[in-house]
């Protein structure tokens, strides 16, 4: 509940109580937070069971922190009835993009060999993504005017 408090913190909650509540009354005041805490423990639980209860046996093995998105995946993954470590495993993402980039990178080739050669200037094959590509017949567009809209 309170992994995150470190050792400063704590002593810092600690002098805030001794100031505000005085060292007399911490102790009763201590007893009281831990009796409410353990209530709330109680009430929860006995909450949980009734939900377990009243779902029947079909959900016996239901967890309540299965409700989380990554607790449920990483179970269904260790359950692994549908194969999926297998598919994860067979699958190498690299290798797949690497065939991807030789097929591009071929055919971009062929199709630079096949065109004039001074439409390559010196670019190696390779399609330069920063540049728009240019649209034939589109140079009788008028310019652009930004007041015009």
């Amino acid at each position: 509940m309170f992994n995150d408090i470190g050792p400063l913190e704590l002593l810092t909650i600690v002098v805030i109580a001794v100031l505000v509540f005085g060292p007399d009354k911490l102790p009763k005041v201590i007893q009281d937070v831990m009796r409410t805490i353990r209530k709330i423990r109680e009430f929860s639980e006995s909450a949980k069971q009734d939900i377990r209860n009243e779902l029947g046996p079909e959900f016996k093995d239901f967890e309540f922190e299965d409700l989380n998105p990554k607790t449920f995946i990483r179970k269904q993954l260790d359950n692994d009835e549908l194969g999926l470590k297998e598919i994860r495993n067979g699958f190498d993402l690299k290798k797949e993009m690497a065939e991807v980039t030789d097929a591009v990178n071929s055919r971009d080739t062929e199709a630079s060999s096949s065109s004039s050669p001074s439409s390559n200037s010196g670019s190696g094959g390779r399609v330069d993504m920063t540049k728009k590509p240019e649209e034939p017949g589109n140079d009788d567009r008028p310019p652009f005017d930004a007041d015009a809209t």
